[in-house]
């Protein structure tokens, strides 16, 4: 049986007027925009100019990919969720230019330090600059591509981590026609740099377990555990930046989801089936992300 979506793709491929085939194609639009979180406001501003204008360029990007990649569906050979993945990364590529991203930047700044609302604006930051395709990779030839894949991946968690604890330190101004993505990619080449020194490949085949979490803050409080104190840390993540950090190409699998999990006294066996990622993997970043994180639990714990 076809979903919706499909039903869509093959109507707008079979009509010929023009203001039929306009119709299928909103249709298909609004269709691909409801499961579209970025330029989503925060609960209390539904009238969010930022937030409201984002959503209004991604549409139209949308709007533009759909209608030049139907004659591609094939049907039979392409399924649906490809098409609709490939046509969303090519619309958030156009819609997500520097100044989108920029306005996201300055839209986090104007919130007051681990408030709702400068969390949401940093969410929605994070997921546009991973969505943007602006991303650089830097120094990609010095290394093979495996070794370059860890590397990457752990620099850009570093990275991304660094843009939501330092976003008050981005200057729109400074230089000459500074731009968001120049900052941001300036990190990421240094974080490359420094995880390519601290990297140790022996200390990646080891598997972490509670122990982690519990010896990387500071004594709690005789009447709660530990444990307890930075499980409670974790799921409120006050900054955003757990969810944040995540495995690269699996947003799901992000530090807090993880390490959640591991609270829960689930196997890594376990964890690794639900996220479809394979277990030294997971627990490398799990553990790496226990050494990343423990100066900030002991400060705030």
């Amino acid at each position: 049986m076809e979903s919706e979506l499909e039903q869509l793709l093959h109507q707008a491929q079979r009509v010929t007027d023009r203001s039929d085939r306009t119709e299928v194609i909103s249709s298909l639009t609004a269709k691909l925009m409801r499961s579209q979180s970025l330029g989503r406001p925060f609960k209390d501003e539904p009238k969010n100019a930022v937030y409201r204008d984002l959503r209004d360029r991604i549409k139209a990007s949308l709007r533009e990919a759909i209608t030049k990649a139907i004659g591609q569906y094939q049907g039979d050979r392409d399924t649906v969720q490809t098409w609709s993945r490939e046509v969303q990364a090519a619309a958030l590529h156009t819609a997500l230019d520097d100044d989108q991203l920029k306005q996201l930047a300055l839209e986090a700044q104007r919130h007051l330090f681990r408030s709702p609302q400068r969390q949401h604006a940093l969410t929605q930051l994070i997921e546009a600059i991973r969505q943007s395709g602006r991303l650089a990779h830097p120094h990609r030839s010095k290394f093979s591509p495996a070794f370059y894949d860890l590397l990457y991946d752990e620099a850009l968690n570093q990275t991304l981590v660094y843009v939501c604890r330092k976003i008050d330190n981005y200057d729109p101004e400074r230089g000459t026609a500074q731009k968001f993505m120049n900052w941001v990619n300036f990190r990421l080449d240094r974080q490359i740099i420094e995880c390519r020194r601290d990297f140790n490949e022996q200390d990646a085949q080891e598997l972490p377990n509670l122990n982690d979490l519990d010896t990387i803050a500071a004594p709690a409080p005789a009447s709660t555990s530990l444990a307890d104190e930075v499980k409670d840390y974790i799921a409120t993540d006050p900054e955003g930046v757990f969810e944040a950090t995540h495995i690269r190409h699996h947003p799901k699998a992000s530090f807090q989801a993880i390490a959640l999990a591991r609270f829960a006294e689930r196997s890594w066996e376990d964890i690794a089936h639900e996220f479809a990622i394979k277990v030294p993997t997971l627990s490398s970043f799990f553990q790496r992300c226990c050494e990343k994180f423990a100066p900030q639990f002991q400060r705030l714990l």
